[in-house]
């Protein structure tokens, strides 16, 4: 039976039914649902923007981004996005998708928090950004229909979001705070974490191991 939220359906595919094991399996209610959540705002935006990424590809995209936070991929310490795209290509390349379409969700899910160079990207790039924007911060609510917000949040409940979704990024980040270095990540831990003060760019540059 082809399943559909707010006009948008969810690709029926093997890969799909595994990513979405992955995820009810590996992570917790919270990530599963808002990785869901992100699928679905993002299709809208692309659909309103004209954009077409392949749904498959944009699934997977959504379902892995956040898996960083709860299962680092390695004894490497790296930002959770590397983490959480490491995963993604493994997956699709255990399952004998190509080369290309694994580096787009790599790619995808290792700049879904950076700002502004999504968009300028391939559309599942950016449409995996706009759905982490709106889901997170609610950028863009206004430029989808309420029913279809209702529809979304019915299917997949936001619940305490706000304060399970920081204290999962704190979990996630405070046993390796030097990988939020650069990033928005860093917010949360000096927000939460007494004592936890960022590098700045110009503590590395004036420290950096040249006279002058």
């Amino acid at each position: 039976m082809t399943d559909i939220i707010a006009g948008v359906e969810i690709p029926g595919t093997s890969a799909v039914a595994e990513a979405t094991e992955f995820l009810r399996e590996r992570t917790n209610p919270l990530i599963f649902h808002h990785s869901r959540r992100v699928f679905l705002l993002g299709s809208l935006h692309a659909r309103k923007l004209d954009l077409r990424p392949d749904p498959e590809l944009l699934y997977i995209s959504a379902m892995f981004h956040d898996t960083g936070l709860l299962i680092p991929f390695s004894d490497t310490r790296q930002r959770f996005e590397v983490d959480g795209a490491d995963h993604a290509r493994k997956f699709l390349l255990d399952r004998g998708f190509s080369e290309r379409a694994a580096e787009v969700v790599w790619m995808a899910i290792a700049l879904h928090t950076t700002p502004e160079i999504p968009g300028r990207m391939g559309p599942e790039i950016a449409a995996t950004n706009y759905g982490v924007l709106t889901d997170a911060i609610g950028w863009g609510m206004d430029r989808l229909e309420g029913d279809q917000l209702d529809e979304i949040v019915a299917a997949h409940p936001r619940g305490d979001f706000k304060k399970e979704f920081l204290q999962t990024f704190l979990d996630g980040l405070k046993d390796r705070p030097d990988t939020t270095y650069g990033t928005i990540n860093a917010d949360i831990l000096e927000h939460f974490v007494p004592g936890f003060r960022r590098t700045s760019m110009v503590e590395r540059i004036n420290d950096a191991p040249w006279p002058r």
